[in-house]
C-alpha cells in the first residue's frame, strides 16, 4: 500500500516539475495518479476487512492432571 502512495507521489512531483519534457508531462502524472488511487483502494480493502473466527476444531485441548 504505502508503495502505491509513495511512487505515486514521486511520479506526481516529478510529472509536474520543470525538468519533465513536455511530451511525458501528461503520461507520469496520469500514470501517478493510477497510483495513488490503487493505494486508496488496496488501503481500503486492508481496514474494511472481516476479521475470521479461529477454527475450534484445531485448537488442542490442554489435558488436567490432577
Amino acid at each position: 500500500m504505502m508503495m502505491f502512495f509513495t511512487t505515486g507521489i514521486v511520479g506526481v512531483i516529478i510529472g509536474l516539475s520543470p525538468i519533465t519534457p513536455p511530451s511525458l508531462k501528461i503520461m507520469i502524472t496520469l500514470m501517478s495518479m493510477i497510483n495513488v488511487g490503487l493505494g486508496a483502494f488496496f488501503t481500503f480493502l486492508y481496514l474494511t476487512q472481516i476479521k475470521a473466527d479461529p477454527d475450534k476444531r484445531k485448537k488442542k485441548k490442554k489435558k488436567k492432571f490432577d
